[in-house]
């Protein structure tokens, strides 16, 4: 099995690893063969990397940092407090689907035995928010744990990160997935997810004060000029700095509607280069 982009994928090719849509229904099952129709409505429905069989890789094992099953129980987690925010403003979250779904990350990293492998996921753009937030917080638990983060803290911080986006069920899905430019008052909008996401975490007393500052604190850069309160350095709470690096990287190397996923290495480049500028040098070490 190995990791091929869709662009390079040939016809006659054999699914590996089935691809799944939003609903968690299966597009295509392992072991079909990918016609150049199917490659075709694979490419438009915005499915970037596949995983195929390859008789040169049927001897190595594919390690994953999270199972299949912990990362569909926070799939689900998101799902469904997403689904009940965007019916109802005032909906409380179910905060113990997101703790139990953060203590399944938490527990796999754990036993994982190369914690930043395939972080992958076949998704669409339809997928992209909930797989964003989960990959994000898999990076951003791999950097607590590094920095020596008790269990209680690393709860916090995962709780908080894969809530991080939650304030976006405000923002209207046009907007978000706008491919052009954004123009001053689309910029401003998006910007407010930030605040909104806080609002949304804070309303739920369960959810700690420091979770909640991920959301609010997230797009903060370590010398200032960030957002929403132009914070610097360690005014910055220290999950909003590590959330920050994780949040990037992921979407660097994400594809999404208005421009292609980046090579990890060059995404690595450009979070090396922003230390000390965008990013607390610490965290980025």
């Amino acid at each position: 099995m190995r990791l091929v982009n869709v662009n390079y994928v040939k016809e006659g090719s054999i699914l590996a690893r089935p691809i799944k849509n939003d609903l968690g229904q299966t597009l295509l099952g392992e072991d079909v063969v990918l016609t150049k129709a199917y490659i075709t409505k694979l490419k438009d429905l915005g499915y970037d990397m596949i995983f195929i069989k390859d008789d040169r890789f049927k001897d190595v094992e594919m390690k994953f940092a999270i199972s299949d099953k912990t990362k569909e129980s926070a799939f689900q987690a998101l799902k469904s407090v997403t689904s009940a925010i965007e019916t109802d403003r005032e909906a409380e979250v179910d905060v113990e689907v997101v703790k139990n779904a953060v203590q399944n990350i938490i527990k796999d990293l754990l036993h994982s035995i190369d914690i930043l492998s395939n972080l992958y996921e076949i998704m669409g753009y339809d997928k992209y928010t909930f797989y964003h937030s989960i990959n994000t917080t898999v990076i951003a638990l791999v950097i607590g744990m590094k920095k020596g983060l008790d269990q209680d803290s690393l709860l916090e911080l995962g709780m908080g990160v894969l809530m991080h986006d939650i304030g976006k069920t405000r923002i209207s899905k046009e907007l978000l997935n706008k491919k052009e430019a954004l123009n001053q008052e689309d910029f401003e909008e998006i910007k407010k997810h930030t605040i909104y996401g806080y609002e949304v975490i804070r309303k739920n007393h369960d959810f700690s004060l420091h979770s909640a500052h991920v959301s609010l604190q997230h797009h903060e850069k370590w010398q200032g000029g960030g957002y929403p309160r132009g914070l610097k350095g360690k005014d910055i709470h220290e999950f909003g700095r590590i959330a920050a690096v994780a949040d990037v990287y992921e979407a660097l190397t994400s594809k999404r509607p208005y421009r292609n996923a980046m090579e990890p290495y060059l995404a690595y480049e450009y979070i090396v280069a922003q230390a000390g500028w965008q990013f607390d040098p610490e965290i980025v070490d």
